[in-house]
């Protein structure tokens, strides 16, 4: 999609993924050298003066493209006419807390974001970042006035992940993995699709005979990606998270490139027998214009089956857990 301007709106853009995502909006990257971009920025009212810093860092760039940056603790104000919105902020896990109680906690903020959504531009497009992520889209879809096909949450990080460790095992650079599907939700049920996935426009299971490891350690490997990083660096993936989100967004600004798609977990239309209306990740084509649509007749074997219907399954007990949550 081209145009002249777009506003985008990050929420918890002081934190680790926001800092690394600033600056790469701000500079023409994602929305390319002919569109000038405004930045809105929410964060709790505590982290203002940090976020202060990174607005004084941005205006040290001398960004010849960032044509205005509003900071705000008011969401309706963040969300004042933009066309895109990150919804990066949400709480984090504490120690000892269960995935349920992480939901409990985020849903009331995602209640309110999805309502300040109406000041939205008619063609604003929702990318949920925050964890966890498919459920809190489910949240704000539900309770904005925005046509549920703009909402989405991030898988494209599970993707880009599945490239890597598919890429090094084939002994092959990044660029020639393609079409690697995320089936269904951000976290350590989702089931990413080496089936489907090819090599240099081969079958990755042709090119990759160790099937064992393609049905062991290479799933696994992606689904825990995420704690190993914790494990490794003593903080959550952050510039990794801020590169996959850029990519969501560009792979939906532009055409998607014919026998290619993408990965992003958007409202299930009952397609491969997903509950109509869980955020559930899928395999993805842009027009370009604003529109998408999910790849259709994609194979499944029994094992890819079963992985389907276990993420499917978890996602519908989170859902359980903020049914008063939506409308």
């Amino acid at each position: 999609m081209s145009r002249k301007s777009v506003k985008v709106a990050v929420t918890g853009a002081a934190g680790q993924i926001g800092y690394s995502l600033l600056f790469r909006l701000a500079s023409g990257e994602v929305f390319g050298p002919d569109t000038k971009v405004s930045l809105h920025l929410l964060e709790i009212t505590p982290a203002l003066p940090a976020l202060e810093g990174v607005v004084m860092e941005l205006d040290d760039c001398a960004f010849p493209l960032l044509e205005n940056v509003v900071v705000t603790d008011n969401a309706e104000t963040a969300f004042d006419g933009i066309n895109w919105a990150l919804f990066v902020g949400s709480k984090p896990r504490g120690a000892g807390m269960e995935r349920g109680d992480l939901i409990r906690e985020n849903g009331p903020i995602f209640v309110g974001q999805g309502r300040a959504l109406s000041k939205a531009a008619s063609d604003a497009r929702v990318l949920v970042v925050g964890n966890p992520a498919n459920t809190n889209c489910l949240i704000a879809m539900n309770n904005s006035d925005l046509p549920e096909e703009r909402f989405g949450a991030l898988t494209r990080l599970d993707q880009n992940r599945a490239y890597a460790q598919l890429a090094q095992k084939a002994g092959v650079p990044v660029s020639a993995v393609s079409n690697v599907t995320i089936w269904g939700n951000h976290s350590a049920t989702q089931y990413p699709d080496a089936e489907n996935a090819k090599i240099n426009g081969k079958p990755a299971m042709e090119v990759i005979t160790d099937h064992d490891w393609l049905r062991g350690e290479f799933i696994s490997t992606v689904q825990k990606r995420g704690a190993a990083v914790i494990a490794a660096r003593g903080k959550s993936s952050a510039a990794s998270a801020a590169n996959a989100a850029l990519d969501h967004v560009m792979s939906f600004e532009s055409k998607t490139p014919d026998g290619h798609w993408f990965s992003a977990a958007v409202p299930s239309d009952g397609s491969y027998g997903i509950e109509k209306g869980l955020i559930f990740s899928f395999p993805v084509v842009s027009d370009g214009a604003g529109g998408y649509s999910i790849v259709q007749g994609l194979q499944l074997s029994e094992f890819a089956k079963e992985k389907v219907v276990a993420t499917e399954q978890e996602l519908k007990d989170e859902k359980s857990v903020v049914t008063d949550l939506l409308r």
